[in-house]
C-alpha cells in the first residue's frame, strides 16, 4: 500500500478542506439564527397579548420586508439559506466532515434539512421579487394543505403517521442531545473564555431544547390528523406554539417557548463564530501503523 493511499481522506473532508463549505456554513448558520430570532420575538408578543403576523418564517419574512432596505435585506437573507441549502447538500451528497459522516442516517439528515432550506429560500425570493407576502404562506395553511394532499393517497395515512410520528422521535433526540450538550464537540470552546463558554452552553442547552419541544408537539398534531383522518389536525409553527398558551399553564408556556427560540437563534450566531473548522494541518496518519513491521536490515 503506498503512503499516498494510506493519507487519502473521505471527499466530504476534501470538500470542507477546501474552505468553500466551511464558509457557506457560517454566513447559513447566521441566516438561521436571523429567522429564529425574529420568529421567538414574534411569539413572545403573542404570548403578552399581541397578534398580527405569524410566529413562523413567513411571520419573520414580512418583518424583514417591512425594514427599511427591506429587499436588500431579504436578498442578504437569501444569500445565507442558499449558503445553508448548500453546505447541507454537499453533506448528502460526499458525506459530512466529521468522524462517521459518511453514515446513510447523517446524510439522510442532511438531504432534509438541504430540501426545507431551498423551499424556504424559493419562498423568501419570491417575496424579493414580488414584494408584500407573495411567497411566504404561512405555515399553518401549507401543513393542513400538504397534509390534506398525502392522506387522499394510498396509503397516505399511513405515510401522515409516519411522518409525524418520526418528526416526535426526533423532537426528542434533540431535547436529549441538547440537555447533554453534545453540540459542544462542534464548537472551538478552547477558543472562548469561561464566561462566554458558559453563555453558549447555556443558550444551545436550553434553544436546542425548545426546538425539540416544539417538533415533538409538532409531529404529535401531524400524527393526531392520520389518526383522526383530519388534515385540520395538523398545526404549523404558528399554530403549535399558540397551542401551548391553551394548556393549565396559560401563555406562560408559549412564552417560555418563545425565549427557547430565540436563545436557539442566538446560539446560531455563536455557533457560526465558533463552530470547528476542518483541521487543515492534522498531521496524516502513518501509512505503516497497521502494517507488520519489516525485517529491521531493510529499514
Amino acid at each position: 500500500m503506498d503512503e499516498g493511499g494510506a493519507q487519502a481522506k473521505p471527499l466530504g473532508q476534501r470538500v470542507a478542506d477546501s474552505g468553500v463549505m466551511e464558509v457557506s456554513s457560517r454566513v447559513g448558520l447566521c441566516a438561521r439564527g436571523v429567522i429564529y430570532v425574529l420568529v421567538g420575538l414574534l411569539a413572545v408578543r403573542i404570548g403578552f397579548g399581541g397578534d398580527g403576523k405569524e410566529a413562523d418564517r413567513s411571520g419573520a419574512v414580512r418583518t424583514i420586508a417591512e425594514q427599511p432596505y427591506g429587499r436588500v435585506l431579504l436578498w442578504a437573507l437569501v444569500v445565507g439559506l442558499a449558503a445553508m441549502a448548500l453546505w447541507r447538500l454537499s453533506e448528502a451528497a460526499l458525506g459530512q466532515a466529521t468522524a462517521g459522516g459518511d453514515k446513510w442516517t447523517r446524510r439522510l439528515g442532511s438531504l432534509g434539512l438541504a430540501i426545507f432550506y431551498i423551499v424556504v429560500c424559493i419562498g423568501v425570493v419570491q417575496t424579493a421579487l414580488v414584494g408584500g407576502s407573495a411567497g411566504t404562506r404561512a405555515s399553518d395553511q401549507t401543513s393542513k394543505d400538504y397534509t390534506a394532499r398525502v392522506l387522499q393517497w394510498p396509503f397516505g395515512r399511513v405515510l401522515v403517521g409516519t411522518f409525524g410520528a418520526v418528526l416526535a422521535v426526533v423532537g426528542v433526540v434533540i431535547v436529549i442531545r441538547s440537555l447533554m450538550r453534545k453540540f459542544e464537540k462542534n464548537l472551538r470552546t478552547d477558543r472562548m473564555g469561561r464566561r462566554t463558554r458558559r453563555i453558549v452552553a447555556v443558550l444551545g442547552v436550553i434553544g436546542g431544547a425548545a426546538c425539540g419541544v416544539v417538533a415533538v408537539a409538532t409531529g404529535l398534531f401531524i400524527l393526531l390528523a392520520a389518526v383522526r383522518f383530519d388534515a385540520g389536525q395538523a398545526k404549523g409553527l404558528d399554530e403549535t406554539l399558540r397551542s401551548f398558551a391553551d394548556t393549565p399553564v396559560g401563555p406562560a408556556l408559549l412564552i417560555a417557548a418563545a425565549l427557547g427560540l430565540l436563545m436557539f437563534g442566538l446560539y446560531s450566531f455563536c455557533e457560526a463564530r465558533w463552530r470547528k473548522a476542518p483541521e487543515h494541518d492534522a498531521p496524516a496518519e502513518q501509512p505503516t501503523r497497521n502494517m507488520p513491521a519489516g525485517p529491521r536490515g531493510h529499514e
